[in-house]
């Protein structure tokens, strides 16, 4: 194979080709990203390309939010729990299925990856709140789905500039239903991408279900033998199905998964892991 090396002037025209259809201002953040070689690099010519800057919402051609990163990563893999993006449709159809994250069950009757649930914020929504929506919602989910273990409210950036208490709806509809509501405060305009996101999810999961003695009882969780051999899988979130052949890979060698984060995962899975001797970040990488 060979490569065709352009004339500076000539590679310029294809870069203005490239970034012309943007509007003036995106046009300009473009072009930082894209660099042109000459035959005297790298004496002459600096790295432009920059990274860790803060994502635009609604811009989804930068990369994640971190309603993505809670959404797609985190929460949404958990296949018996189901997760609201609380918010305008388009930030739910977007996260819809957009990852593979793999399971087995029966969907909409023990596992609810693969379905879509939102608020569909309307322009009244956001000037009279979505409180009453949510907990609206919350009832509806319940009775149209009772086999589910637990909901998440997915905010959206919307919630976090009008002010919407999702933790009061949270704590009032969680003894309503009987099971863990989770408010997770994940607006796309917060931090510089996904990553915050994970951390904010990750945080939920500290204080929502590790510390609630509501979740910590046999009914969510499993009632599993103490084990040396107990080990938990973090960070594996089944794209493709690769979380199925790490767990049978410990298996194989006589180690007991009893969680696995968080494709393919249960509630029941998120209780136990505080259970575990080992804690295995580095599966994936088998």
């Amino acid at each position: 194979m060979t490569t065709e090396v352009l004339p500076k002037e000539e590679a310029q025209g294809v870069v203005e080709e490239i970034v012309q259809s943007y509007p003036k201002k995106a046009k300009k953040d473009r072009e930082k990203h894209i660099n042109i070689v000459d035959e005297n690099f790298p004496k002459d010519t600096k790295c432009v390309p920059k990274s860790n800057v803060k994502s635009r919402p609604g811009v989804m051609s930068v990369r994640g939010c971190a309603y993505a990163g809670s959404k797609g990563v985190v929460w949404g893999p958990v296949k018996d729990m189901i997760h609201i993006s609380h918010g305008p449709v388009g930030c739910g159809y977007y996260s819809w299925s957009g990852r593979r994250n793999y399971y087995v069950g029966h969907t909409g009757i023990n596992t609810f990856g693969t379905m879509d649930f939102t608020s569909d914020f309307q322009e009244r929504d956001v000037v009279f709140g979505g409180d009453k929506k949510l907990t609206k919602i919350i009832e509806e989910i319940e009775m149209l789905f009772p086999l589910n273990k637990g909901i998440t409210i997915q905010s959206e950036c919307p919630i976090g500039l009008i002010g919407d208490d999702i933790e009061a709806v949270a704590r009032q509809m969680s003894k309503q239903v009987n099971k863990p509501v989770v408010p997770v405060r994940c607006e796309g305009f917060r931090g510089v991408s996904q990553s915050l996101g994970h951390h904010i999810a990750n945080d939920t999961i500290r204080d929502w279900i590790f510390e609630n003695k509501q979740v910590n009882t046999k009914e969510f969780g499993q009632d599993i033998p103490d084990s040396p051999y107990n080990i938990a899988i973090i960070g594996d979130y089944n794209i493709g199905g690769d979380a199925w052949t790490s767990r049978k890979i410990l298996e194989d060698i006589s180690l007991n998964v009893v969680a696995q984060w968080s494709g393919d995962g249960t509630l029941s899975e998120l209780v136990n892991t505080p259970k575990v001797k080992l804690n295995d970040y580095t599966v994936t990488v088998l």
